[in-house]
């Protein structure tokens, strides 16, 4: 039988990411936190967390964490229909999940806020490029996703949200200085765009799409829709906006298409573990609802 004491240990390792923090957040010392890890690593045969800053949970370890995430998904479902069982105090479920970062900054952070007033549960929310929020699902890093990918990870479900739509924008001032001689495969090449982080290929994709041949691209990286949406405001380069994030700003001439009419739609997918939990079922129908009042119909 699994040693439930030795996986929530774990999974605070892994969550707080130090065995101090672990050990605070669950009222025992360091010590007791890394026995416990200890005796489980002894028992399965394999290390679980390679120790660093932060602490990182290995393959084994993951799969270990995903498991006591569905656990306490399924006692919080069974503590609602039979309350004796339920600890006393108010019990609250971290509940970890990945989203891309403009969701984050426009439809999904207000749904996930909502979701979380009125939820048992902290909500220990992932940031990574639409592309590759699956690994952490395929890994069992988190049990829901916001993705790019329609085909489900082992043992999850998918569903369609709808399509974000990006237009590639600069300031005036950036498009009158670096494209008055129209935009193309020379300009491109020359023209500082803005991107997101190594993962970010939306403004490759977009000139690519519009050149029909890869374009080598000078690149300013800049982890933050909201520092992404500055940099183009003052002239720092261009870059794939989220609709919901500039459109004041292309209302206003703020900031222009760099060729009017060629706006980028990316299609998003829903993705959370097949656990019978009521919990995931109630942030699934916040999510989707949130979707179709704000995205493109798939």
């Amino acid at each position: 039988m699994l040693d439930y004491a030795a996986l929530g240990a774990l999974a605070a390792v892994v969550r707080e990411g130090s065995f101090e923090r672990a050990a605070r957040a669950l009222h025992v010392t360091p010590s007791a936190v890394s026995q416990r890890i200890r005796g489980l690593e002894e028992r399965v045969g394999c290390a679980l967390v390679l120790r660093g800053q932060p602490c990182r949970a290995t393959e084994a370890g993951l799969r270990l964490c995903r498991h006591v995430d569905q656990v306490r998904l399924l006692e919080q479902a069974l503590h609602g229909s039979l309350p004796a069982l339920a600890p006393a105090g108010e019990a609250r479920v971290p509940l970890p999940v990945a989203v891309n970062a403009d969701s984050l900054a426009t439809w999904a952070g207000p749904a996930l806020a909502a979701f979380a007033a009125d939820q048992p549960v902290l909500m220990a929310v992932t940031v990574d490029d639409q592309e590759h929020t699956a690994e952490g699902l395929r890994s069992g890093a988190v049990l829901a996703a916001v993705t790019g990918s329609a085909q489900p990870a082992a043992g999850c479900n998918s569903r369609p949200l709808g399509a974000m739509r990006y237009h590639a924008v600069a300031s005036p001032g950036f498009v009158a200085r670096h494209f008055g001689d129209g935009v193309g495969p020379a300009s491109l090449a020359r023209a500082p765009s803005l991107q997101f982080n190594a993962k970010d290929t939306l403004q490759a994709r977009w000139a690519q799409r519009l050149c029909r041949a890869p374009v080598a691209l000078p690149r300013h990286s800049l982890p933050s829709p909201e520092a992404f949406v500055t940099a183009a405001l003052h002239g720092m380069g261009w870059g794939l906006q989220p609709e919901a994030l500039v459109a004041a700003h292309l209302a206003s001439g703020a900031l222009v298409e760099l060729v009017p009419g060629t706006p980028l739609d990316v299609a998003l997918h829903w993705q959370h573990a097949r656990a019978a939990s009521a919990l995931l079922d109630r942030l699934t129908g916040a999510v989707l609802a949130a979707a179709a009042a704000a995205l493109r119909p798939p």
